[in-house]
């Protein structure tokens, strides 16, 4: 298989939006063995992607076939008077994985930070468990912090399908 150097890196488009949706419930399968409403999914995705203040998503593509995505929102820090990008929803098709792939996604994003003069930094959160993603954010010059993630969702709100093994409503 080529090398990541043969990665075009871009912003996504409404053209991606299968592609992203797949990956996204692929990524929620693996990581948390969650299957994820496909239209729920399919309509965030697309949402997103009409609606550039929601965020944007950046995808990896190799001979025009996307091979590995992630997906950016907006933290506004009155701390820092600037904008912390989130980088969520990171997958890489397998055959790609461990070949440069969300560094060459990760780098992308850097970039083009550099000329968004009110972008003050990064963030992402990670499984616990997920001890090779934290080994490659850390590779990256990520840091742990000392913060724990908390959230609460609106009664009734479900973004898996029913007979879902997890039923903890995260």
């Amino acid at each position: 298989m080529a090398q990541s150097d043969t990665l075009r890196i871009r912003k996504a488009h409404a053209a991606d939006a299968d592609h992203i949706a797949a990956f996204n419930r692929a990524m929620a399968w693996e990581t948390e063995g969650r299957s994820l409403i496909p239209e729920l999914i399919a309509a965030g995705v697309r949402r997103l992607l009409a609606e550039p203040a929601l965020g944007f998503y950046a995808v990896a593509e190799h001979e025009g076939e996307v091979v590995g995505c992630l997906m950016v929102t907006n933290e506004w820090s009155d701390w820092r008077n600037g904008l912390f990008w989130w980088i969520q929803s990171v997958y890489v098709v397998q055959a790609w994985r461990r070949r440069g792939v969300y560094r060459r996604l990760y780098d992308f994003i850097r970039e083009l930070a550099q000329g968004e003069p009110g972008v003050c930094g990064f963030r992402l959160y990670v499984e616990k468990e997920n001890t090779t993603a934290q080994r490659t954010y850390s590779s990256l010059g990520m840091a742990p912090t000392d913060y724990l993630i908390y959230e609460e969702l609106k009664p009734g709100v479900r973004y898996f399908e029913e007979g879902d093994a997890s039923h903890d409503d995260r």
